[in-house]
């Protein structure tokens, strides 16, 4: 099966237009997640991992203790192609989740309560 892969110029309009915050750099789409500790990097590392397993489309990862970058590159492709941009919009969709911004019985993590946050979401910046 034969994938389309985007040139510089067409994955740049892209990422502008659909993942602003993800950037084009050295052959990947990339993303850094700001976490408040360890335990919130795992938390992003375990929900990439998971979305990517279920996806069969795997990023490569590079952790600290407050900050995870993902980086997407279609391997057999070898370019970016629709499976790269289709990730990180679901990846972007579940770690940016904030329930209780959303009406329902979901309140999310204390953000000001350090024991408990995890994800620095890009509004709270």
């Amino acid at each position: 099966m034969s994938e389309t892969v985007y040139t510089p110029a067409e994955v740049e309009a892209r990422l502008a237009a659909e993942l602003p915050r993800w950037r084009f750099e050295d052959g990947w789409i990339r993303r850094t997640y700001r976490t408040s500790s360890w335990k919130g990097t795992l938390m992003v590392i375990n929900t990439v991992g998971h979305l990517a397993e279920a996806a069969w489309h795997h990023p490569d990862l590079t952790a600290s203790y407050a900050w995870v970058e993902v980086r997407l590159m279609n391997h057999h492709a070898k370019g970016i192609t629709d499976k790269d941009f289709s990730l990180a919009k679901k990846i972007e969709e579940v770690v940016q989740w904030q329930p209780g911004k959303e009406d329902g019985g979901l309140e999310g993590t204390p953000q000001k309560d350090l024991r408990f946050a995890y994800v620095k979401y890009d509004d709270a910046e």
